[in-house]
């Protein structure tokens, strides 16, 4: 029998969640787990010289503003592949807002992306916040995002970084599946 990915535990711990990877580091494609398919499919190309710089997926057991699980990036010097399951310590979190899919040109929804380190990545074992991570490398990450959606119509605007209390804070109120 096949495991739908988007309902196991949220929580590995109380300050630790689990991420499901769709996409690699180093993919130019964005793979989306469909719980129907009970699979990944390709949900779309990214602009042409564009990869993932770390793994990418979703916080199970969640559901954001936009109604899919909420997003994580994997900050780690590894690859792991699509349907594993890391436990991962919250660095922050990006604000984003960004124009609805098919919704009106002035409205907006949330759309941000928790940044994580697994809890078996020894070498970053120092880092206790996003804000430990060099100016240069935030707006790095930041630029990653909105070029990924330049091509989308969504008009994503980046609204900041909050720490890791504020990430924990958000998958509390989008759990969906823990008691």
């Amino acid at each position: 029998m096949a495991t739908d990915l988007t309902r196991l535990p949220t929580y590995a711990r109380a300050d630790a969640v689990h991420v499901v990877i769709e996409s690699p580091r180093g993919s130019t494609l964005k793979l989306k787990y469909e719980p129907a398919l009970q699979a990944f499919s390709v949900s779309r190309p990214l602009p042409r010289g564009l990869g993932y710089p770390f793994d990418w997926g979703f916080i199970p057991g969640t559901v954001g503003p936009d109604g899919d699980p909420l997003d994580a990036m994997v900050y780690w010097d590894d690859t792991s592949w699509p349907g594993v399951v890391l436990p991962c310590r919250p660095l922050g979190v990006l604000l984003l807002d960004q124009r609805p899919k098919g919704g009106p040109r002035d409205a907006r929804e949330r759309n941000d992306r928790l940044l994580v380190v697994p809890l078996s990545a020894a070498r970053a074992s120092d880092l206790s916040s996003v804000m430990d991570l060099s100016e240069r490398e935030r707006a790095e990450l930041e630029h990653f995002f909105l070029a990924t959606q330049r091509f989308e119509d969504k008009d994503a605007n980046v609204l900041g970084w909050e720490g890791p209390e504020a990430a924990l804070q958000q998958v509390r109120h989008a759990v969906t599946t823990e008691p």
